[in-house]
Order: C-alpha cells, then sequence, then structure tokens
C-alpha cells in the first residue's frame, strides 16, 4: 500500500485582521465576523510566493521522512497563483530541493483543488509502482480584489505530501475526485484579481461537490461519519465546512481540528489517513 512519508506546510509570518480589511471599506466588523467566521488572514510578504513557499513546505517534508531527493521521481504543484504565466513553479523547486533532473514535473491549475490534483496524480504513480517517491504541493498566494469577499479569506500559505511505500506515516485508502464544470470562480488571462458568482458559491459550487464527493467516498468505502476521528473540509470561509459536516453526518468534535482558501468547481474527497 502506498501512502505518506513524509509531509511539510509553511505559512507567510504576516497577518491582516478581518477587522482591519471592514474598516478600510466602511463595512461592519461583526457583520462580517459572523458572517464568515475568519478572524485574520496570512499575507505574503514582498520576497514571498508560490514557488518560495513550496520550497519551504517540500524541504520540510523530505527532512521528515529522511528520504534522499534524487529518489524523487515526480513533482507536482497545484496552485491559482503561480507567478509566471509561461515558465512552470516546478523547475525551480526542484533545482532549490536538489531532485532531478531525472524527474517528472508538472504545473496545475485547478482553482482550490489543484493542490489535491497534484497529490492524486502523485499517489497514483507511486501506486503504480512507476516511480519510488512523488511529492504532491499546494501553495497559493491568492488574490481579492479590493473590497470583495475573496479579500477576506484569500490569503497564503501552503503543504507538500511525499508519498511512498515504505515507512508510512498514513496509510492512503482511497482518494476520489468529483468534477463539474459548474462556472463560479475564473480569472482570465491578464486580469488581475479572480472573478466569482457571488450566490452560487454556496449552492450548487461549493456543498454540490463537498457533499457529493464525500457521499460517494463513504459509500464506496464502506464507512461511516463515525469512523473517522477527524474530518477536514474546503474552507472557502468559517461556515461552509462546518454546515456540510453537519449535514453529512459529522459532529462538531471531529470538525473542530480543521476548521479554525476559494476555487469552486470541484471537490476531492478527504483521503482517510491511519496511523
Amino acid at each position: 500500500m502506498a501512502g505518506i512519508v513524509g509531509y511539510g506546510a509553511f505559512v507567510p509570518r504576516n497577518r491582516i485582521r478581518a477587522e482591519e480589511i471592514a474598516h478600510q471599506w466602511g463595512k461592519d466588523p461583526a457583520t462580517i465576523q459572523r458572517g464568515l467566521l475568519l478572524k485574520e488572514k496570512s499575507v505574503p510578504g514582498r520576497d514571498e510566493d508560490t514557488i518560495t513557499i513550496s520550497v519551504a513546505a517540500g524541504r520540510s517534508a523530505l527532512a521528515r521522512a529522511g528520504v534522499d531527493p534524487q529518489r524523487v521521481g515526480a513533482l507536482y504543484i497545484g496552485s491559482e497563483s503561480h507567478p509566471y504565466a509561461v515558465k512552470p513553479s516546478g523547475t525551480v523547486v526542484i533545482e532549490a530541493l536538489g531532485i532531478g533532473p531525472d524527474v517528472h514535473v508538472a504545473d496545475f491549475e485547478f482553482a482550490c483543488k489543484a493542490g489535491t490534483e497534484a497529490m492524486f496524480v502523485a499517489l497514483g504513480l507511486v501506486e503504480s509502482k512507476r516511480v519510488d517517491y512523488a511529492m504532491g504541493i499546494g501553495a497559493d498566494t491568492s488574490q481579492g480584489a479590493p473590497g470583495d469577499a475573496l479579500e477576506f479569506s484569500a490569503s497564503a500559505g501552503g503543504a507538500a505530501f511525499l508519498f511512498g511505500r515504505d515507512n508510512l506515516l498514513a496509510d492512503c485508502v482511497d482518494a476520489l475526485s468529483y468534477t463539474t464544470d459548474t462556472p463560479d470562480f475564473w480569472r482570465r488571462e491578464g486580469e488581475f484579481y479572480p472573478r466569482h458568482g457571488g450566490r452560487f458559491t454556496g449552492e450548487p459550487a461549493y456543498f454540490k461537490h463537498v457533499l457529493g464527493a464525500t457521499e460517494r467516498m463513504l459509500e464506496r468505502t464502506g464507512l461511516k461519519p463515525s469512523d473517522f476521528r477527524y474530518a477536514v473540509f474546503h474552507m472557502p470561509n468559517g461556515k461552509f465546512p462546518l454546515r456540510a459536516g453537519k449535514q453529512l453526518g459529522f459532529t462538531m468534535e471531529q470538525m473542530e481540528t480543521g476548521c479554525g482558501s476559494p476555487g469552486r468547481a470541484s471537490c476531492s474527497a478527504p483521503i482517510r489517513a491511519t496511523r
């Protein structure tokens, strides 16, 4: 069985509180916090972008796994904010991590699902024994237009997961992708800020996909919500994941660790991890 052998994360130190953004645009901070359940967000420094975040997270994953970087046969980065329109982020990252040049690299773009798409493909290559180790990274320095709801939630950070078949930290029991063309989040070439469908962001976009993916995962594995200690759902704000989890039958205690990022058109069901 394949699974996670190393992981790492990086979040910029800079923060801005939701109430500061609200004051800037003459909005009521209390209303914003009640509506989004968000207190603050991370802000990238002038020298931080998707590439630097990926490098920091990837270094931690390799160090935790104790794996020689030269044994990594594939690396994929999913992001909605790659710094270059034409030039892969992954080539810079492998150089910084000491991986390659005998390595398969690709950048993914799929709004907030891009990171889990990178993990999905990395896991598949390891399961097929095409490579010994593969890394999937999700990283972003997301933008929100001034005054838009996304300005309160679009932030910066990243996580890297190294997949292998030996010395597993967590087994990956199953993975599932639920995908439709639901155009409620997009950014055309040349536009600086992404746009979203407003009221369509919740239903059908978020809830149709999160509920659909999770229900199919539970059906396929024969598991039920009570079989899990923790459950973490996609968090474009604080309210949506709590509502989705409640509808699926998960308790607040199961979700409190995760509920504490925007794209809507697709969702990957959570991968069940067991120690």
